[in-house]
């Protein structure tokens, strides 16, 4: 199992400060499935390149297994010496930890630096192909060459293997690409080695920092790189899409406040809290979850109607929550009142029991604070998996904000928006939603209309 890096910066050789390793001698370093050695086939001040050559036990890899019952040939035979895997991974980890990391006490500035790179992977498995591997790594900036392995020269007619000879490279920091590949590896190759756990779940956090939450593939590197057990890998989406904001508490807090000063003078957040309630006791729902619920304003209206048995309230600000607490006075709640309501923090975008089994569930000017590629995760989480006979969303309409004194041309009621749809966009997208998910939807203006640029808000209501 091999892995190249190499590098044009001038001096070249400045390669081996960074992965402090010296050029001119080889390093060898036990783990514990075989041995890695590092060696630099060319180091000049022109080009050098570093190689990670790992040599894997097969023996040993089997005698350290929990397979039970009979040994067959696969286990001592199969490609796990030979292609690039969660094994080099770890041995990146091992060997390299200190370029891992981004640290270099001697040369900080060179640490920090991007260079030119290039990493050779000779035998790399691509489950899902060429294309995905072109999904994984382009998006991070890499041109990526890959030569589709035969399974054997010597007998074409056995056709080609799902391995991959690959070449990637860019200009970027020494520990950019090593934790790419950390990540990456495992995810082309779904096999890992050892067992999963949470603790894979800090990994994944970890080697992705600056990078993971932006990808467009993160779902597909979550649940592959945890084994494809769906509750680490929700758990981990979950976790990215709450860090995603370095201060969430902070824009929580001012969250509403530009839009609120706003729309003041026409009273529509009033107005919207008093029509999604109608439309809530319309439908006959007995339950009822805020969803992004904020400081708790719509929880609070719906906790004082004696016709909602129980209500709940979700959002990924830990602040937020916090002020809603003290707006609904939980402290002071009886025991049987505190039954009936119940806050917590989690994702709009992930699968999570905890908001199923409500009669309904409410979106009240929350879409828009989505980026839209996330919007067909969290029509999946609410529309397919919780499934609530009762779905609301409301959300400003953007042709409406032509009638806002100062408001510039183009300009979005709240620099937090990622969108805003017109009446047009909004019900495409619901009507959509309705069809995919066996819902019926009817639209409801909120606000005064206006001949020509309808209402401020727009509200579906989605019945099953």
């Amino acid at each position: 199992m091999l892995l190249t890096i190499t590098t044009t910066y001038q001096p070249a050789t400045d390669l081996g400060y960074l992965l402090v390793k010296k050029p001119d001698r080889v390093h060898s370093r036990k783990v514990s499935f075989g041995e890695a050695h590092v060696f630099y086939p060319e180091a000049s001040d022109e080009r050098c390149t570093a190689a990670l050559l790992l040599e894997v036990d097969s023996l040993k890899l089997v005698r350290g297994s929990k397979t039970k019952g009979e040994r067959t040939l696969a286990h001592y035979v199969n490609d796990r010496p030979y292609v690039a895997s969660s094994f080099l991974s770890v041995a990146i980890a091992r060997v390299f930890a200190s370029a891992l990391g981004g640290r270099n006490k001697d040369r900080e500035e060179l640490a920090d630096t991007p260079i030119p790179l290039e990493a050779g992977l000779p035998a790399l498995p691509c489950r899902g192909g060429e294309a995905f591997l072109k999904s994984l790594f382009e998006p991070l900036g890499y041109a990526v060459e890959a030569e589709r392995l035969a399974l054997d020269e010597k007998f074409p007619e056995w056709g080609e293997s799902p391995y991959y000879r690959v070449r990637l490279s860019a200009t970027c920091r020494l520990s950019e690409l090593l934790n790419h590949l950390y990540v990456l590896l495992p995810v082309l190759d779904r096999d890992k080695h050892y067992w999963i756990g949470k603790d894979e779940i800090e990994k994944l956090l970890s080697r992705g920092e600056g990078w993971l939450k932006d990808h467009p593939e993160r779902e597909q590197i979550a649940h592959r790189y945890l084994g494809r057990r769906h509750s680490l890998a929700r758990e981990a989406l979950a976790r990215l899409m709450i860090d995603e904001d370095p201060e969430p508490d902070e824009t929580a807090e001012n969250q509403g406040a530009e839009e609120e000063a706003l729309e003041e003078k026409i009273s529509l957040n009033e107005q919207r809290y008093r029509t999604v309630l109608e439309a809530l006791t319309q439908a006959g729902a007995r339950s009822a979850i805020d969803l992004g619920c904020g400081e708790g304003k719509l929880l609070k209206r719906l906790f004082k109607e004696r016709g909602f048995d129980r209500v709940a309230g979700m959002d990924a600000s830990t602040r937020s929550l916090e002020i809603a607490a003290r707006r609904l006075y939980l402290d002071r709640m009886s025991e049987r009142e505190r039954e009936r309501i119940e806050l917590f923090q989690g994702a709009l975008t992930y699968r999570d029991k905890r908001i199923s089994g409500y009669d309904a569930a409410c979106l009240v000017e929350v879409i828009e604070h989505l980026d839209p590629p996330r919007i067909p995760a969290l029509e999946r989480a609410i529309f397919a998996w919780a499934n609530p006979k009762t779905v609301i969303v409301t959300t400003p309409n953007r042709e409406y904000n032509a009638k806002f004194e100062g408001m510039k041309e183009g300009a979005l009621r709240h620099r937090d928006h990622r969108f805003e749809w017109t009446r047009a966009e909004f019900r495409e997208w619901a009507e959509g939603v309705a069809e995919r998910s066996r819902y019926e939807v009817r639209f409801t203006p909120i606000g005064e209309e206006d001949e020509k640029f309808g209402p401020p808000t727009q509200m579906a209501v989605f019945t099953r």
